[in-house]
């Protein structure tokens, strides 16, 4: 199962590996409250994407569709983790107010959908 959660959030017994996927590190937190196993910065969306999705809800069936074409040009990015979330249950961590509209939210329903 992967989960997904604020960073802000508590970290859960349940959680198993904890993972932040955003491209910036997050205000106000230090790395020991976010008992992180990495920072995969390179599975975040493009600046250019990023800034041009700004958490807008109108662009998120475009911003899926963008970053999941991003994501098909950098298997070596997230295979791993991939191969990690068929075996035990892991956490992918967010910056985001929107817990809805966020990368860590489309970046699930990719690896979710891949075949296998």
């Amino acid at each position: 199962m992967i989960r997904v959660k604020r960073v802000y959030e508590p970290c859960e017994t349940g959680d198993g590996p904890r993972f932040l996927v955003d491209r910036l590190w997050p205000r106000g937190m230090n790395k020991e409250a976010l008992h992180l196993e990495a920072w995969l910065k390179e599975l975040a969306p493009s600046n250019e994407l990023r800034l041009w999705f700004g958490h807008d809800a109108g662009k998120w069936e475009e911003f899926c569709r963008l970053y999941h074409a991003e994501l098909d040009g950098n298997k070596s990015a997230w295979s791993r983790l991939a191969e990690l979330a068929e075996n035990r249950d892991i956490t992918l961590l967010f910056a985001a107010h929107d817990t809805e509209h966020n990368n860590a939210v489309a970046l699930r329903a990719y690896l979710e959908g891949l075949p296998g």
